[in-house]
C-alpha cells in the first residue's frame, strides 16, 4: 500500500468556495458496494434510502474561534496562531505562523477581533515549548476563551470570506472544541432531521473534536508510517446502549461523517462485543484498507482530499475500485468537493 494509491486530479474550479443554500439541496451521490452502482439525487432525498430502526450517528461538536491573531511583545511583529488542542484550562497546542519567529519564552499579545468582551484584551501568551513536528504548546493568561477573540478558521482550500459563520457549524452543534467542521453533517437541516425521525429512524449525537489531521495530507511514501493526531471522543452511556441494541436486533447504524466512524469503532474496540461500552478519552484509530469495520453499516460523507487519512477511511470501507469510480463520476458530473461541497452516501 503506497500514499499515492490515493491521489486524484481535481480541477480546482470543483472546489467549492462557498455552501449551498438551503443546506439539503447539495447534490447526493448514492453508492452501493454489492453491486457499484452510483444514482444521482439530492441531499433532502436522502429519506428515500432509510427505513424504520436506522440509527445515524452524528457528531455535535462545534467549530471554535481558534484562529488569533498576535504580535510579539518585544518587536511588535504580527502572527497568527491556529489553536489545535486544548491540554489543560490554560495551556494549548497550536500552529504559529510565521513559526520562525517564535522560540521557547516567546511573548505574545494576543489582539481581540472584537471591541465586545472588553475583558480579554489584554491577553498574552508564552511559547513554553516546541514539538518536533513545529507545533507550539502555549500557555495563555487565565481566563482566556477563544470566544470574543478570535475567528472561526475556514480550510486553507476556501478563499472566499465567510459571510455568516454559523454556515461553517451544523444545526445540531453543541460541544464547543473543534477547530473544522465535520462537514458531512453541514447537509442537514432541522426539519430534514425532523423528516428522518418521522420515518421511524433515530437519530443519536456523539462527540469527536476534530483537529489538526483535516487539514494535512499523508507526506510518507507508505501510510502506514503516518501517525495520525489524536482527538477528544465522548461515546455516553445512552447512545452507547441503543447501538447495542441496534446491532443485536440487525438494524443498520449509519454514521454522518468519518469522525463518528472513528469514535464508534474506537468505542467497540475498547469494548467487548456485542456490548458497546460508553467512552471517552483520545482517539487515535487511523482506518485503512483492510480494516474490519464492527459497528459502520452505511456512511455520509463528503468528497476528501487526495492522500487524506479521510479518503483512507472511505476507500477501507467502499473498496478501492468502487470509490475510484464514484470520484471520476463526480468530477465528470461537476460536483462539489471538500468541506462546502456535495455528499455521497455509500450503503
Amino acid at each position: 500500500m503506497r500514499t499515492g494509491d490515493f491521489d486524484y486530479h481535481l480541477p480546482p474550479a470543483l472546489i467549492a468556495q462557498t455552501p449551498l443554500e438551503p443546506r439539503d439541496h447539495s447534490q447526493l451521490m448514492v453508492v452501493e458496494r454489492s453491486t457499484a452502482s452510483l444514482s444521482h439525487r439530492s441531499f433532502f432525498e436522502i429519506t428515500d434510502y432509510l427505513r424504520s430502526g436506522d440509527v445515524l450517528v452524528f457528531n455535535d461538536s462545534r467549530v471554535i474561534p481558534a484562529r488569533l491573531s498576535a504580535r510579539k511583545a518585544d518587536t511588535g511583529g504580527r502572527l497568527e496562531i491556529l489553536l489545535l488542542r486544548q491540554l489543560d484550562p490554560r495551556v494549548w497546542e497550536a500552529l504559529v505562523r510565521p513559526a520562525k519567529r517564535t522560540r521557547v519564552g516567546s511573548m505574545l499579545e494576543i489582539i481581540a477581533n472584537t471591541t465586545a468582551v472588553k475583558e480579554q484584551k489584554n491577553v498574552v501568551a508564552e511559547v513554553i515549548k516546541i514539538r518536533e513536528d513545529g507545533i507550539r504548546v502555549i500557555s495563555f493568561s487565565d481566563g482566556m476563551t477563544p470566544e470574543g477573540i478570535g475567528e472561526i478558521p475556514l480550510p486553507p482550500y476556501i478563499h472566499v470570506p465567510l459571510s455568516n459563520p454559523g454556515r461553517y457549524q451544523t444545526v445540531y452543534a453543541d460541544a464547543a472544541g473543534s477547530v473544522a467542521a465535520p462537514t458531512a453533517g453541514l447537509h442537514f437541516t432541522p426539519g430534514l432531521i425532523d423528516r428522518i425521525r418521522s420515518k421511524g429512524a433515530h437519530c443519536l449525537f456523539t462527540t469527536l473534536h476534530v483537529g489538526l489531521d483535516t487539514f494535512l495530507p499523508v507526506r510518507e511514501i507508505s501510510p502506514l508510517e503516518h501517525k495520525i493526531h489524536r482527538e477528544y471522543g465522548i461515546l455516553g452511556g445512552k447512545t452507547a446502549s441503543k447501538l447495542t441494541l441496534a446491532k443485536k436486533e440487525g438494524r443498520r447504524i449509519i454514521c454522518v461523517g468519518t469522525t463518528t466512524v472513528r469514535l464508534i469503532e474506537a468505542a467497540a474496540q475498547a469494548s467487548k462485543l456485542p456490548l458497546v461500552q460508553p467512552f471517552q478519552g483520545w482517539v487515535d484509530l487511523f482506518i485503512l484498507p483492510g480494516y474490519r469495520f464492527q459497528m459502520v453499516d452505511a456512511l455520509i460523507t463528503n468528497f476528501h482530499l487526495p492522500r487524506s487519512t479521510l479518503l483512507m477511511l472511505v476507500t477501507a470501507f467502499t473498496g478501492k475500485d468502487v470509490i475510484k469510480h464514484a470520484y471520476r463520476e463526480a468530477i465528470a458530473r461537476q460536483y462539489r468537493f471538500y468541506s462546502f461541497g456535495d455528499a455521497m452516501l455509500i450503503l
